[in-house]
């Protein structure tokens, strides 16, 4: 479905070139969920910007559905059926949550339902359907608003970039059952960047990315059964920074 072949990504840095992905092959096969983590500043939300088109490899070639998508932009990616979730979602003033999931759908000739869509991601629709998307919504909010216009397509691939990032508990295990569900109602990949062992726990496979390379591809119960509980920092997770 997709394919990564020997890509590579070099940036200039005053003066000084840098390899911040190095020779990438990676395969992702259809209604699969892949959780993708490793070490802040490893290369994650790079392969992903990689993956939806905001970023173009130095060499090496993506292929989707058997067709090149190297140097297609992000408008051409998502006709083809991949979306994206920012880890900071833009906010968009003058936009209400209503209009912006409507677009969203449209761009798919999908029905959308309003209610459903807000409350897979743990917002009461009557309080946030005429919301307009400007500063007076948290960061957390504005993460939700974002998954649910993810949800209100019809996608083949869903990259989602740390989806629980100022999400509440609550929310966040709401959202874990949305992924799910999602996942097993549609022919659709799921694609997610996170350090959380409940994603975790939905992965078919765990891949690990740090120093610009993948690291590991494994299962989840490898990776959870690596997981130290106790830590100096309390982060569970072992791919933590301040455990470094």
């Amino acid at each position: 479905m997709l394919e990564f072949q020997d890509v590579t990504l070099k940036v200039d840095e005053n003066g000084k070139e840098i390899t911040i992905l190095d020779n990438i092959n990676l395969q992702l096969e259809r209604k699969k969920i892949y959780v993708i983590t490793g070490p802040n500043g490893g290369g994650k939300t790079t392969l992903s910007k990689l993956l939806m088109g905001i970023r173009i490899p130095t060499s090496g070639k993506i292929i989707f559905d058997d067709e090149e998508i190297t140097a297609m932009n992000i408008t051409k990616r998502a006709k083809l059926g991949i979306g994206y979730a920012f880890q900071q979602p833009p906010r968009f003033k003058g936009l209400k949550v209503r209009e912006l999931l409507e677009l969203a759908a449209k761009a798919d000739n999908n029905q959308v339902d309003f209610c459903k869509l807000l409350l897979d991601v743990g917002l009461c629709p009557q309080d946030y359907v005429n919301r307009e998307i400007n500063n007076s919504l948290s960061g957390g909010e504005l993460k939700r608003i974002e998954i649910a216009t993810i949800l209100a397509r019809k996608l083949k691939l869903a990259l989602f970039d740390e989806p629980e990032a100022g999400i509440d508990l609550w929310s966040f295990q709401k959202l874990v059952e949305t992924f799910k569900k999602l996942h097993d109602e549609n022919d659709l990949t799921l694609v997610i960047i996170s350090h959380q062992e409940r994603i975790i726990e939905l992965a078919d496979e765990v891949i690990v990315v740090a120093d610009g390379k993948i690291k590991e591809r494994t299962s989840k119960d490898t990776i959870l059964s690596e997981v130290t509980l106790e830590s100096a920092c309390g982060c569970s997770s072992k791919f933590c920074d301040r455990r470094r």
